[in-house]
């Protein structure tokens, strides 16, 4: 795409949890064994399974602190992320390896399940491996992303973006038969839900009936289109 959208994964990964960079040398002085997925490998996967999600319109690193209240206390902390969605006003997030989990200052909200929401009412949410992790999503986002470097005409976009503005949702593979120019049509249009102009359901596996639908343009179309 000509400009990266706010939630791009490649503006992200060299900022995220360095106010927990302590946390993570302790755990490796400690001998915490490294088969448990690596911190970063964890944000890589929530920024993946962030860009594929059509209710996150915008996602920031490193928000400023605010006052979050858990269990009739309150504590000041700075999440590693903030997204702006469409389905509720805000949601601040923390992205965290298991061995860091028993460190973590919100870890008794976390395991009780009990929620933890901002002081202006925005909620806060651990992601672990257990959550990022969780199929089939991962294997679906993983599979998704895996197409990100294919190359779509433009024949091809026009031919594939025409198809859903005619038929509103279509089958994955009704939407590849339309492709002319790409090898692989299933790849070309999973490469366009990579740059956000598709939405499909990464909850679910890959499979010929997956739902496939236009996502709304990040910006205004000049034209009025």
């Amino acid at each position: 795409m000509s400009a990266p959208r706010p939630h791009d994964s490649a503006l992200l990964l060299d900022r995220p949890g360095t106010r927990r960079s302590a946390v993570r040398s302790h755990s490796r002085r400690s001998g915490v064994p490294a088969l448990a997925a690596p911190r970063m490998a964890l944000v890589a996967d929530f920024l993946a399974i962030a860009a594929l999600d059509p209710a996150v319109e915008a996602l920031r690193p490193g928000p400023a602190p605010v006052r979050l209240l858990a269990g009739g206390e309150s504590l000041e902390h700075a999440a590693d992320f903030e997204q702006t969605r469409t389905d509720e006003p805000g949601l601040l997030v923390d992205v965290v390896a298991e061995a860091d989990l028993p460190r973590h200052p919100l870890r008794v909200a976390y395991v009780a399940g009990e929620p933890v929401v901002a002081e202006d009412g925005r909620r806060f949410v651990i992601e672990s491996a257990a959550s990022l992790r969780a199929e089939p999503r991962i294997s679906t986002v993983r599979l998704v992303m895996a197409c990100r470097r294919t190359v779509v005409s433009a024949g091809d976009r026009v031919r594939i973006l025409h198809y859903l503005d005619e038929c509103g949702t279509g089958r994955l593979v009704e939407c590849a038969a339309v492709v002319q120019n790409a090898p692989d049509g299933v790849a070309a249009v999973l490469a366009l839900a990579v740059e956000g102009l598709l939405a499909i359901d990464v909850g679910r596996p890959i499979l010929p009936e997956t739902p496939v639908r236009r996502r709304p343009l990040p910006a205004a179309d000049p034209f009025g289109f």
